[in-house]
């Protein structure tokens, strides 16, 4: 079992950044796969970016050159950080931080509005 706490998010101008943060506790050890994924109003939720166990990354082709997914471990915890820049107004939506183990963990969902 993982626990998982998410923070940032809000109001940004378009051109703006903002950073979400996900930090996780508990099994995290067996954690192979991280990924913010966002869901806007009326759609369906879908990966922006994820961080796979080698470091690897993945982005969509809709934030490519914006967002940046990265790690850093302390201890007994490891925050996973999306950095966004460049915002637009359709990046608005709800952000949800996904964890996998042996079953998948999500996050509550913060919001982020891009608006001027």
């Amino acid at each position: 079992q993982v626990q998982l706490v998410e923070s940032g998010g809000g109001l940004a101008n378009p051109g703006g950044s903002l950073t979400l943060s996900c930090v996780v506790t508990g099994d995290i050890l067996n954690i192979y796969f991280t990924g913010w994924y966002r869901q806007a109003p009326g759609k369906e939720r879908e990966e922006v970016a994820s961080i796979v166990q080698n470091g690897r990354t993945n982005y969509a082709d809709s934030v490519k050159g914006r967002f940046t997914i990265s790690r850093s471990r302390d201890n007994a915890k490891i925050t996973y950080d999306l950095q966004m820049d460049k915002l637009r107004p359709d990046d608005t939506g709800v952000y949800f931080c996904n964890v996998r183990t042996t079953r998948q963990h999500w996050g509550q969902g913060i919001q982020v509005t891009v608006s001027s």
